[in-house]
């Protein structure tokens, strides 16, 4: 279960938001598609709009980038009395079933190698992805729900993960993030990066203040491993 970092410093969801367009079917899914990478959201969904902010600047990359709302309009509310209610309907299990036909909808875009990147609670589905063989590449963003049991499966089917973890994180603990990085190393066959990012708290990649001047600069050098990342795996 996720801890209460995972629903603090909620952004201001806007539907408006971002430069590309929401498309109400890709793969079965309502999704806001940039321009063959899925990012996968925290509890907060696909209208936040650093997440949109992301995913626009992944697709000036020259990826195909696609934000599903794997939440159906239903984000995590800030003045939600019981989170783990909310939690219980909203498993990531069965995001990552949903996420399968977004996955065959890129394939059939004639896209052969596709990378996922999750935050928070969305780690957990570009989790299951990978140990499904179903993507190529896959990153971790302060993850929440992810075992290391997971990360176990991930390294024998060897899926190229990347872990950006937060030095300051209850559910994701320096601990946790360690365990996950010894786990991959015993695995020489599986290329693997996991860095813990130090003075920052859960959320912090896709959840800060643009007056921070220290929070923009760890949550764009996140930017940077994640794309850097996905350039190495998938092009």
């Amino acid at each position: 279960m996720a801890s209460r970092h995972c629903f603090e410093n909620p952004p201001a969801l806007d539907p408006s938001c971002g430069g590309g367009e929401v498309v109400d079917d890709f793969g079965g899914q309502k999704a806001y598609v940039a321009g063959s990478v899925v990012l996968v959201s925290d509890a907060f969904g696909f209208e936040a709009p650093k997440l949109r902010e992301i995913a626009d600047k992944v697709a000036s990359g020259g990826y195909f980038v696609v934000v599903p709302d794997f939440l159906h309009g239903d984000p995590y509310e800030p003045n939600n009395p019981n989170p783990l209610q909310w939690l219980q309907a909203h498993d990531p299990e069965k995001a990552f079933e949903e996420a399968k036909p977004v996955i065959a909808a890129l394939k059939e875009k004639g896209m052969s190698t596709i990378g996922a990147a999750g935050y928070c609670w969305g780690a957990k589905v570009v989790a299951e992805l990978a140990k499904a063989r179903e993507i190529q590449a896959a990153v971790m963003s302060h993850p929440s729900l992810v075992t290391v049991d997971d990360i176990k499966v991930i390294s024998e089917v060897r899926c190229p993960i990347c872990v950006l973890g937060a030095e300051i994180d209850r559910f994701s603990p320096q601990e946790l993030v360690k365990q996950f990085e010894q786990v991959l190393s015993a695995n020489c066959a599986v290329a693997h990066f996991v860095k813990i990012f130090p003075g920052v708290t859960h959320g912090w990649a896709v959840r800060y203040s643009d007056d921070d001047e220290a929070a923009v600069k760890s949550a764009e050098e996140a930017f940077a491993d994640m794309t850097g990342w996905f350039d190495k795996h998938l092009k």
